[in-house]
This record gives structure tokens, sequence and C-alpha cells, in this order.
């Protein structure tokens, strides 16, 4: 058993440092892009957030990655392999082109490609819960920033109340923009590791004969394990491949000050937090980060520079677009292989 389970735990632990290297672009690059952060000292404070957001608010989404678009007795040795491996490869893919890719989205299209093979999505919560929220959140992110751009921070900044290149100079700030970034990382934790720890947890309880129920004291025992095994893994994968795409959002879409850096990671850290916490829905951190960067940018120099000049968001979205196709198409394959190899 031990044999059988190690290797879904070696491609966990994999995706895992590839979702750090994704994940830390949303979380540290505000602080990064308005120079008041090392980018040496962030993988450390990344992997220690985001694995106290895990343990304290991530068990409802690992319930719904677990059960929610597969059922969760079907989650073999095999299938949560391909699962897995399906999400680690796209992910690897992306943060090679230096794009950070939503790991939620990854892996809740890599678990529709098993189930749609198997004949066994269950349509309910993906189609009138996870889906909208996908397209809702990031809304509600740009026009957040875009509105307090538009009528509080630049009207204070043409009237001249204070000097806002000269507020990076003074502690507290610089303080309040790495504790929101360490926010932003608490809140990956609470949602994104469950898209690693959902798979093999529910592998885990099924090869054990366990039941998935909250109330279960051998089911959180072995959902708070999974967690303590992948989120560490998010901190090395931060240090590995999270320096090129922090650089990316951080220094390319546009540049904005301290003030700026607190509010896009409250409001991206807030709404995601909300979706894992009422909800329990895997969102895309990403894309709300994002947004929130886009309505503050084109809050200072208009839509058309944000949006049409600018290469960085033209590229984001057809990465978006593609790798979690990509994560179906994979996980379908191998699926159909490894029926027709008899390994399911």
């Amino acid at each position: 058993m031990f044999i059988i389970l190690l290797i879904p735990f070696l491609v966990a632990m994999f995706l895992a440092i590839n979702m750090g290297g994704s994940g830390t672009s949303p979380s540290f690059s505000a602080a990064y892009g308005s120079n008041i952060i090392r980018k040496d000292l962030i993988p450390g404070l990344f992997g220690l957030f985001v694995l106290i957001g895990a343990l304290i608010a991530g068990r409802k989404v690992v319930l719904t990655i677990s059960g929610g678009i597969l059922p969760t007795e079907t989650m073999n040795f095999t299938l949560t392999t391909i699962i897995l491996l399906s999400v680690s490869l796209t992910l690897l893919i992306a943060n090679l082109l230096r794009i950070p890719q939503s790991t939620s989205q990854a892996t809740i299209f890599a678990l529709i490609g098993v189930a749609t093979y198997l004949n066994v999505l269950q349509t309910n919560k993906l189609l009138f819960q996870i889906i909208p929220t996908w397209f809702i959140l990031p809304i509600i992110s740009l026009i957040i920033t875009l509105f307090v751009g538009k009528f509080i921070y630049n009207p204070i900044k043409r009237r001249g109340i204070f000097r806002f290149d000269k507020i990076s100079k003074y502690s507290l700030l610089k303080s309040t923009v790495i504790l929101t970034s360490c926010y932003v990382a608490f809140a990956i934790g609470s949602n994104n590791v469950a898209n690693v720890a959902g798979p093999i947890t529910s592998m885990t309880l099924n090869k054990l004969n366990i039941e998935t129920n909250v109330n279960n004291e051998n089911f959180l025992l072995i959902l708070i394990l999974s967690i303590l095994i992948v989120a560490p893994c998010f901190g090395i994968g931060s240090s590995i491949l999270g320096r090129k795409t922090i650089h990316t959002t951080g220094k390319e879409i546009i540049p904005f000050g301290p003030l700026g850096a607190v509010l896009i990671s409250i409001v991206t850290a807030t709404l995601l937090l909300f979706a894992s916490v009422i909800k329990g829905i895997p969102t895309s951190l990403v894309q709300v980060n994002t947004a929130a960067i886009v309505g503050l940018g084109i809050s200072k120099v208009g839509w058309r520079k944000i949006l049409i000049s600018n290469n960085s968001i033209k590229r984001l979205l057809i990465v978006w677009i593609i790798a979690p196709l990509l994560a179906l198409s994979l996980s379908f394959l191998l699926t159909a292989t490894a029926d027709k190899l008899n390994l399911l």
C-alpha cells in the first residue's frame, strides 16, 4: 500500500511546486511591483502563510475538489495520478512561459476530462456555482479597484494632498503592504492547496475504506496530513519557479505604488476567501488578482493602453484559455490509455 500511495503523493508534490511558482505572482506581485520587498524574502513568507491558510480555512474547497465533479468513490490510484499529472504538466508549461495560471481551473478541467470519459460527470455545482464564480469574481475585482482608483486614489494624487512617491519610505506602510501580501498567500492556502490535497485525500480515504465526512476524525486526520505534505512544496515552487512569473504581473502590466499594492492585495484575498470559506468553490486567484491590477491600471492610464496596447495582457488571456483545455485533453487521453491497458 505504501508503494501504491507513494507515486500519486510524489506527483502531488510536483504539482504543488508548480502551483507555488504560479501562486507567487498574485500574492506578492503587488509588494514586489511597488519595490518594497526583495525577491529572496518572498518564498519563505509565501510558503508559511499558504500552509496556515490551508489548515485553517481550506476544508470546504477540499470537499468540492474531492467529490463535487468526480464522485469520491471513483478516485483510485490511477485516476488520482492522471489528474495530478495533467495539472502539473499544464502549470509547468505556463510557468516556463512566465504566465501565472489558474491552478483551480486547470484542476477542475482535469477532473472534467476524467469524469467525461467515465461518464460520471457531476454538473450541478460545476454549472451553477463554480463556472459563474470564475466570471463574476474577476469582474467584481476590476470594478472595485477601478472605482477606488478613479474616484479616491487619483483625485487625492492630483490635488497633491501628500506625495505618493514618498510613502514607500515609511516603515508602517511597507509593513502593511507585506502583511496584505501574506493575507493573499493565506487566501491561496484556503483555496488552491485543495487542488492537490483533495484528490489525494479522496484516494487515501477510498484505500483505507474511510467515509468522507467532515465530522469523521479519521477523515480530518488524513486531510491534515495531506495538507502538511503538500503545502510546504508551495514555498519550494515559489523559490524555483516564482521569480519569473512575479515579474510579469508585478512589473510589466502597470507600475503602481504601495497604496495601490495594498488595495490590490486586500481585494484579491477577500474575494478568494469568500469563495473558499462561504461557498467552498475553487476559483482563480490569478485572474482575480490580475483583474484588480488591470482595474487600477485603467483608472491611471486608460483602458486602451491597458487592454489593447499591453502585450502582457494578450499573452495572459491566450494562455488562460488554452491551459485548462490542455489539462482536460491530457486527463481524458491518459484515462483512455489507462483504460485500454486495464489500469483502471
